[in-house]
Parts: structure tokens; C-alpha cells; sequence
């Protein structure tokens, strides 16, 4: 009965020397093998390793590429002497563990704290040195590949590689944006007025040639329709000339025809005339002798 206990307790004693002998390490990650308080070895490669229990120990490093995201934006000055607000990120990794290690005690927080100590340095360089014009649009990619390079070079010191420094938005401070702002809303309201005299001054212009342009319309118009009508009418009396010329008492008949019609076409028309008028010649014969 002792034999089987003894195996049991064996094995969960290799076992559990088993245990505190593997280690693991993910692609994610970089692992450094202390023994006694001294970096003995790197892991770098995932897998399974071995290591001695209770006399070495693991520490493991995110080798990923990680974000280093300003909580607020940072206040810089340019070189015309304003004052900008900026928001960026940098894209960063653990190039050498041993190193980085080394440079803070262990301490990833105060590896983060230099780096975002190191791009702050930087930025207020590049911007010093650049206006607001260049910061915003004009030199802006010129300005975060500067300070990608600068910071990676100083970064490598402590084994960090800096792979990118983006800026998301460069804004002025309240108290300027607000006076900005107003001088823009001036300029624009006075170059809307501008554009509005000269748009005024434009349509009264169209509008007198086009009344000019009516006026003449008009009178030509005018003066072709009485040429027209000047040369209609000689036309209709040259006509009746010539009828007349070819019968003058039939012409003479047919006019009093009408006369005669117009004269009586209403029961309440009045004509107070003599008996013997030249007026009622055909009434008395046809031929309108007297």
C-alpha cells in the first residue's frame, strides 16, 4: 500500500517541478530569463522552453506595435509666435527587450512616459520653426516624416522604434479661435456686400439696356407699322380710284348703298335733313337723278 502512495506522490512532485521548469512565449511577445536578478537569456521566438524552477525567472514584453495616444491636446508655439493646439499619436514597438529593460528598471510606463517625453521635444522643435500655415496644410507631411525620424533616433537609445508620428488636428486656443473667427465673419459679410453692390450695379445696367433695347424695339416697330399702313392705304386708294375711274355712277350708287345702311341701322338714329338733299337723290331714282 506505501509503494502505490510513494508513486503518486512522486509524479505530482515531478510534475509540479515539471510545471516551474516550462515556460511559453507567443508570437506577441518577447521574454527575458532572469537568473538571480541577471538577464541570462531572450526568447524571442514563440514556443515552449525550459528554464530552472525557483532559481530563474520570466518577464515578458509586449513586442507589438503599439499607440501612444495624447490624452489632451498639446499647446505649442509656432514661429510667428501663436499658440496652437495639436492632437497626435505615435505608432511604436519594443525593438530591443534586454535594452528597454535595462533603460527603465523594468518599468514600461517610464519607457512610455520618455517616448512621449521625446515626441513632445520634438513637436516643439518642428513648430518653432514653422508657421501656422505650414503646421496645417503647407509642410505637414514634412513635418510628422521629421519627427518620425527624430524620435526614432533618440528612442532607439532605449530600445524603441518609432514607426510613425501622425498629428489629427492642429486648432488655435479658444480665446484666438473666437477673434479669428470674428475677422473671418467681417471679411466674409464684407466681401458679401461687395458682391452684392456690384451684382446691384451689374443689374441696373442690364435692366436700362434692356429698356433701351425695348424703347428702340418699339419705335421701329412703330415706324414700320406706319409704313405699312401708309403704303396700305395708298394701295386701297389707288384700288378705289381705279373702280371709280371705270364706273363713277355705279361707285356713286354703291356708296350711298352704304351710306343709306350705316344712316338707318338703328331705329333710334335721327337725321334732320331738307327734303331735296343731295343725300336722298337715289331714294328718288335709281339712276340719283333729281
Amino acid at each position: 500500500m506505501k509503494n502505490p502512495a510513494v508513486a503518486v506522490v512522486g509524479l505530482v512532485v515531478v510534475l509540479f517541478i515539471l510545471s516551474l521548469s516550462l515556460f511559453s512565449v507567443d508570437q506577441r511577445q518577447a521574454a527575458l530569463v532572469f537568473q538571480l536578478g541577471e538577464v541570462v537569456d531572450i526568447k524571442k521566438q514563440p514556443g515552449l522552453y525550459l528554464k530552472l524552477p525557483l532559481v530563474q525567472n520570466i518577464r515578458y514584453f509586449d513586442t507589438r506595435i503599439l499607440t501612444l495616444d495624447a490624452v489632451d491636446p498639446e499647446r505649442f508655439i509656432t514661429s510667428e509666435k501663436k499658440n496652437v493646439l495639436v492632437d497626435y499619436y505615435v505608432k511604436w514597438r519594443i525593438k530591443d527587450v534586454e535594452r528597454f529593460y535595462v533603460s527603465f528598471n523594468g518599468d514600461e510606463q517610464r519607457g512610455v512616459s520618455r517616448l512621449a517625453q521625446t515626441v513632445n521635444d520634438g513637436m516643439r522643435a518642428e513648430f518653432g520653426k514653422r508657421t501656422v500655415h505650414d503646421v496645417v496644410s503647407g509642410q505637414r507631411d514634412n513635418v510628422m516624416e521629421s519627427l518620425r525620424k527624430s524620435a526614432d533616433l533618440d528612442a532607439h537609445r532605449f530600445g524603441v522604434e518609432v514607426m510613425d508620428v501622425r498629428i489629427k488636428r492642429v486648432d488655435l486656443p479658444t480665446e484666438v479661435s473666437e477673434s479669428v473667427y470674428r475677422r473671418m465673419e467681417a471679411e466674409r459679410k464684407r466681401v458679401a456686400n461687395e458682391l452684392r453692390s456690384t451684382g446691384f450695379a451689374e443689374a441696373e445696367k442690364i435692366r436700362a439696356d434692356a429698356d433701351k433695347q425695348r424703347e428702340v424695339i418699339i419705335a421701329e416697330a412703330y415706324r414700320d407699322a406706319q409704313r405699312i399702313k401708309g403704303e396700305g392705304d395708298g394701295r386701297a386708294a389707288a384700288i378705289y380710284g381705279e373702280a371709280f375711274g371705270k364706273n363713277a355712277e355705279f361707285y356713286a350708287f354703291y356708296r350711298s348703298m352704304e351710306a343709306y345702311k350705316q344712316s338707318f341701322a338703328s331705329k333710334n338714329d335721327v337725321m334732320v335733313l331738307q327734303p331735296n338733299s343731295e343725300f336722298f337723290r337715289y331714294m328718288k331714282s335709281p339712276r340719283g337723278g333729281k
